[in-house]
């Protein structure tokens, strides 16, 4: 049988932190004011804390380092981007974002929203299947035929679009 000496963390002699290093830990930044300057000076410090690694640079290697940490320093701060305005972007019947086939979330938003129509009294625009039961399975069929009036607007993340009739798709 074997037994464990189990120690806790508060009654560890060994290794514990001193009282003024737990103060200095539980310092916030929030308390000093932090400006563009000092928050520019903190970033080319990490930034030769990662090239340095705990090894001995050079004196080339140094210099080198003092010379990309000025260019750092030098680069212009942008205070705010341009705004981009989102356009249209049109071609003649040609698809220029995404798949040239429907998406099975464009297949699902376009036959629930037809099923809808149809359920609240829309003229179908196709002649109704004998074995359609549903307005669903009618909706089916009118996105089979690429008769539903609809286009569906694909948009890209900086805000252009491309409005693309639902006959074009393949």
């Amino acid at each position: 049988m074997a037994f464990f000496d189990i120690s806790y963390l508060s009654a560890s002699k060994k290794g514990s932190i001193p009282k003024e290093e737990i103060s200095e830990v539980g310092k916030n930044e929030s308390d000093e004011e932090i400006t563009e300057d000092s928050s520019l000076q903190k970033a080319i410090d990490n930034y030769r804390k990662i090239i340095e690694n705990n090894k001995e640079l050079t004196e080339k290697e140094m210099v080198e380092l003092d010379r990309v940490c000025d260019g750092i320093r030098a680069r212009e701060i942008i205070a705010k981007d341009h705004e981009h305005v989102p356009e249209e972007l049109e071609s003649d019947n040609k698809i220029l974002m995404g798949p040239p086939t429907l998406t099975r979330f464009e297949k699902a938003r376009i036959m629930g929203a037809r099923a809808l129509q149809l359920s609240l009294g829309a003229p179908p625009f196709v002649d109704i299947p004998k074995n359609a039961t549903t307005s669903l399975q009618i909706a089916m069929e009118e996105l089979d035929h690429r008769v539903i009036p609809i286009t569906i607007r694909r948009v890209q993340p900086n805000g252009d679009f491309q409005n693309i009739p639902l006959f074009n798709f393949k």
